[in-house]
């Protein structure tokens, strides 16, 4: 069974840092592009990064751009998303998911493109 499972969300100030990881199990990230989405209380569910299969191409919303990082570690079978400078509106629960269509999935970010969601894990940014 294809699974994704996200961690590194909490609580952190305004100003603060949080690096989240998507840890694959059952299937090999070598293959798939992979994005980070989110979505906050009465919102929509949003792509906020996503990197192809090599790392090689990444993309980011205009929300996030200088401030996330996306990475992957196809060893580790593990994706990270770097986040800095974290502002309250970054407050979400955060997914990651997998696209077997490779990095034409990153441009749009939809999430119709992606599958094998994780739970997703909170990140609330608060003083």
């Amino acid at each position: 069974q294809l699974q994704l499972v996200e961690s590194g969300g909490g609580l952190v100030q305004p100003g603060g840092s949080l690096r989240l990881a998507c840890a694959a199990s059952g299937f090999t990230l070598d293959y798939y592009a992979i994005g980070w989405f989110r979505q906050a209380p009465g919102k929509a569910r949003e792509g906020v990064s996503c990197i192809s299969t090599n790392g090689g191409s990444t993309n980011y919303a205009d929300s996030v751009k200088g401030r996330f990082t996306i990475s992957r570690d196809n060893a580790k079978n593990t994706v990270y998303l770097q986040m800095n400078s974290l502002k309250p509106e970054d407050t979400a629960v955060y997914y990651c998911a997998a696209s077997p269509r490779g990095f034409r999935s990153c441009v749009l970010m939809s999430s119709r493109d992606f599958g094998s969601w994780g739970q997703g894990t909170q990140v609330t940014v608060s003083s």
